[in-house]
């Protein structure tokens, strides 16, 4: 329900609101500061009515022994409710009229009306709780600054306490203790904020449950800035940008729910694995198959937190690719060639199987199911339902049950390719996206450097380009076909790997559209040179779809070499 309500509505003398463990730190900085109290003169001099936006808040359940009878949560509005809080205080401190502040701001005992949570609760607490002007020094503070600004700023005879109380509006929202967080997630996204799955995770594990939030929560999630950097990473998984936080609470529910003990229903199961209301799903989980009890998971949620923050890294696409089997090549595979909806199955092999070598010969047969699939253009729309449901409930731990839990499928759609159709749907006819054939040509690149000594290091993933060696345009420098098929058939084999490679610099127009002896001497020769993939071709005095054919089959030797049924 919305209406207006001045400042003494909001803090009514029986009122507690807490600011939520979702909600950042206080933020305001002498811009606003400035503004405000230009604001606040202005209604202290017209006495006119100032509108200062819109408070959501939510309606918390309260016993009936507590002393306060209204509890509720700030779910937007904290900066302006701090500042004027702030702001009052040091008015009243300079009128020596504290008692004032203290009526429309405190509880009885003192009690501070408005609970910051964790971020800010000691300083803005020692600010509120002063009883005369003091120095406080703690610059980079918002808080302090904002104390200390208005103490410097000030002039009590351009502020009338009274008269602000009585103009100031607010539209408040109120949401009763019923109304779910998705709701108010929406509604927050309609204003221009923003709560991630995690933060309203945080508030629901924990309250202001400071000692489990910092054993559990802080210390894995908000250590120091790198670490909330890494979780606050953004890729695409699927059409949707993500979170590395919220991608670790999709996995980990979905290796909860795949637990034969809990027996979630199927249709709950379908609904668990949806990431649009993954938070709602956390709370139907917990309170459905665990009782309410949420101490069950939280932690366990560290646990797997810790091994997901070890083990996944996005940055491995910057670095040389080893050649070893292992995670880092899995991490290319997922965040080099979006392959997200491998994490869950990922994140419950590790957990679960302590052999390095056991584990990285999975880790290596996953390489060659996913690279051959992609080679032949096959259906990826089944992997979410293999790696985040039928690998874990059937507890597939190994390279040879992986095998033969494909090998068993009576649907077929994810098949592991043979090398026949690795030849004849992949390396002979295969049209991919440039992503995936870079991608391709680079794990292959990766993989043979181990036969010879190089002088050039192999780079990231990420530092190469695609080129097309007889370009698209072909027909400006690289000889006349009349007749048509000819010219059809050139224009899709040119398309192929056999015609592609990486390079470590993109040719400019002219460049790449040059003749074969330019192209090489002013653009292949300089940017492939050590890549085994070209090198080897760079001596030809010709390229055409006789020399297109070789290099993939050459391409196609070496791959099912390195990715071995």
């Amino acid at each position: 329900m919305k209406e207006g309500k001045k400042i003494n509505d909001i803090f009514n003398g029986n009122r507690i609101l807490e600011i939520p463990f979702f909600q950042r730190a206080y933020v305001w900085k002498e811009t606003q500061w400035e503004r405000m109290l230009e604001d606040m003169e202005e209604v202290s001099q017209s006495k006119k009515p100032y509108f200062l936006g819109s408070v959501i808040l939510k309606q918390q359940p309260t016993d009936t022994n507590e002393q306060v009878g209204d509890k509720r949560t700030v779910i937007d509005g904290q900066q302006r409710l701090t500042t004027l809080n702030i702001l009052f205080k040091v008015l009243c401190l300079k009128t020596n009229q504290n008692q004032k502040f203290e009526r429309y701001f405190t509880l009885d005992e003192n009690q501070i009306a408005l609970k910051h949570s964790h971020n800010d609760i000691d300083n803005f607490n020692k600010i509120i709780n002063l009883t005369e002007l003091l120095n406080i020094e703690d610059k980079g503070n918002n808080i302090i600054d904002a104390y200390n600004y208005f103490k410097e700023n000030i002039n009590p005879e351009k502020l009338d306490f009274v008269t602000i109380l009585a103009n100031i509006l607010f539209i408040v929202i109120d949401l009763d203790e019923n109304e779910n967080e998705q709701q108010i997630f929406d509604t927050m996204n309609s204003l221009g904020v923003t709560l991630t799955t995690a933060e309203l995770l945080k508030n629901y594990f924990f309250n202001r449950d400071y000692n489990s939030y910092e054993i559990f929560w802080k210390n894995i999630f908000e250590k120091d800035e790198d670490t909330k950097n890494y979780w606050d990473k953004k890729i695409m998984a699927g059409r949707l940008p993500r979170t590395f936080i919220d991608l670790f609470f999709f996995s980990y529910l979905q290796i909860k729910i795949q637990d034969k003990s809990f027996k979630i229903k199927t249709e709950d199961k379908i609904e668990f694995s949806k990431v649009e209301h993954l938070f709602e799903s956390y709370k139907k989980f917990i309170k459905d198959y665990l009782g309410n009890d949420k101490s069950q998971i939280i932690k366990e949620i560290k646990e797997y937190a810790e091994i997901f923050k070890n083990n996944f890294d996005f940055d491995v696409i910057e670095r040389p690719l080893p050649l070893n089997a292992g995670i880092e090549r899995i991490n290319a595979l997922i965040f080099g060639l979006d392959n997200s909806t491998l994490i869950p199955y990922v994140l419950y092999v590790i957990k679960n199987v302590s052999n390095d070598n056991v584990r990285n010969e999975l880790f290596e047969y996953i390489e060659s199911y996913i690279m051959r699939r992609m080679i032949v253009r096959a259906n990826n729309k089944n992997y979410n339902r293999l790696f985040t449901d039928n690998l874990i409930i059937n507890e597939i731990l190994s390279k040879q049950e992986f095998a033969n839990h494909i090998e068993k499928q009576s649907d077929k759609t994810n098949y592991m390719p043979f090398d026949n159709e690795l030849w004849e749907k992949g390396f002979d006819t295969s049209i991919l996206i440039n992503k995936q054939s870079a991608g391709i040509l680079y794990f292959i690149e990766s993989k043979i450097r181990k036969y010879t000594l190089h002088s050039t290091q192999l780079l990231g993933l990420n530092k190469y380009s695609l080129e097309h060696i007889m370009p698209k345009k072909w027909e400006n420098n690289w000889g006349v076909i009349d007749d048509e098929n000819l010219k059809r058939e050139r224009d899709r084999k040119l398309l192929t790997l056999g015609n592609l490679t990486i390079i470590t610099q993109p040719l400019n127009s002219k460049i790449r559209d040059a003749n074969w002896q330019d192209k090489k001497e002013k653009g292949l020769n300089l940017y492939s040179a050590g890549l085994e993939t070209i090198s080897q071709y760079l001596n030809l005095s010709e390229w055409n779809e006789a020399t297109i054919s070789l290099r993939a089959e050459n391409l196609f030797n070496k791959a099912k070499e390195i990715w071995k049924l």
